[in-house]
């Protein structure tokens, strides 16, 4: 294990969001079991922090992007901050959705159509951000989810008005089409990472590669899929489950994006202004935490003696003296020149 590979390709944006979604799912489904009698001002208390974090964090991007005019021709700053912006932009439509739903769950003041009206403008916002990505080669995952899912949107909307009175199955038929695109994604994985465990010609470090994607990709997908289903039969009266039991698969999906998050490289260095990679930014505020971030432990295995051994390495000034070769006297040599025949005398 080496603690530095691990927190090398830290993203620290998608941990904070993961962790705030898996907080915010289970004060809900302990709300709607009636387990806890909280408002829904306080059960949405993981999407405020989401928000004040992002809300600071840009302020402070904007702020340092302004202050320091010289700091805008580091490689690709202008990208990173439009791209900063772009989320920012995103993230504010979203907080007005979940200020609209919270007050509508708490009061019933509003139709679902005015409350679900910034997730609309959210889709045609996003196609628009997942273009320029696509053209600047950035990742935009969240923009991606939000502009494949305006039809998804429109349905919910209009099912909680009573606008159309289909079951919750048929409800859920776009998110049903686009779960089958990444059950077949899936699929492909496993199949991919089989035929190269099967291959001889493939390094040892591409195959396990291959294998952890494989299998994190089914551990987050499969239990979405589970969750889904069974929160479709349970708006439909099919089944009595309560909403911890519903959502448990999906405390798996996020648990497992939250263990991802620790191996996706990216994140955008303009969040707080820190024009660095969170580790390392971390490691020059807190000096201390050196010495621990650069150690990593070996496992050896010894073949003749079937023994594990564990070396621990930190420093090369700390390791441990080689010992010195022992020099023995042997009887001296006789050393013959060699001679050619095509050498002249």
């Amino acid at each position: 294990m080496n603690l530095r590979a691990i927190f090398q390709d830290f993203n620290p944006s998608k941990f904070v969001l993961y962790f705030c979604l898996l907080l915010f799912s289970v004060l809900l489904a302990l709300r709607l079991d009636s387990t806890i009698q909280w408002s829904y001002w306080a059960v949405f208390l993981p999407l405020w922090i989401w928000k004040v974090v992002v809300i600071t964090g840009a302020a402070r991007g904007i702020y340092v992007w302004w202050k320091h005019p010289e700091y805008r021709t580091e490689g690709d700053s202008y990208v990173e901050f439009k791209a900063m912006l772009i989320c920012l932009g995103l993230n504010l439509l979203l907080l007005m959705f979940e200020l609209l739903a919270c007050d509508n769950l708490e009061f019933k003041h509003h139709l679902w159509l005015l409350v679900f009206m910034p997730l609309f403008f959210i889709s045609p916002v996003s196609i628009a951000a997942c273009i320029w990505g696509f053209r600047h080669d950035r990742s935009l995952e969240f923009e991606t989810i939000c502009s494949v899912n305006i039809l998804q949107f429109i349905f919910i909307a209009l099912r909680l008005d009573h606008v159309i009175l289909w079951k919750w199955v048929i409800v859920f038929v776009p998110m049903w089409i686009l779960m089958c695109l990444v059950c077949l994604i899936v699929l492909y994985y496993i199949i991919w990472s089989i035929l190269f465990m099967r291959s001889t010609d493939v390094m040892a470090e591409q195959r396990r590669a291959h294998l952890i994607l494989a299998i994190t990709a089914l551990a987050l997908v499969l239990p979405f899929l589970t969750f889904e289903v069974l929160l479709a039969n349970r708006l439909d009266g099919d089944n009595q489950y309560q909403f911890v039991a519903i959502m448990a698969p999906l405390y798996i999906s996020l648990l497992t994006l939250m263990g991802m998050s620790f191996g996706q490289k990216g994140g955008n260095h303009w969040w707080f202004g820190i024009r660095k990679d969170f580790c390392q930014f971390l490691l020059e505020v807190c000096p201390c935490l050196r010495e621990y971030g650069n150690i990593s432990y070996k496992i050896h295995h010894d073949d003749d003696n079937e023994e594990s051994e564990e070396e621990t390495t930190a420093d090369p000034t700390c390791r441990a003296p080689r010992a010195q070769p022992i020099i023995t006297s042997s009887p001296t040599k006789c050393v013959v020149p060699v001679i050619s025949i095509e050498m002249p005398d």
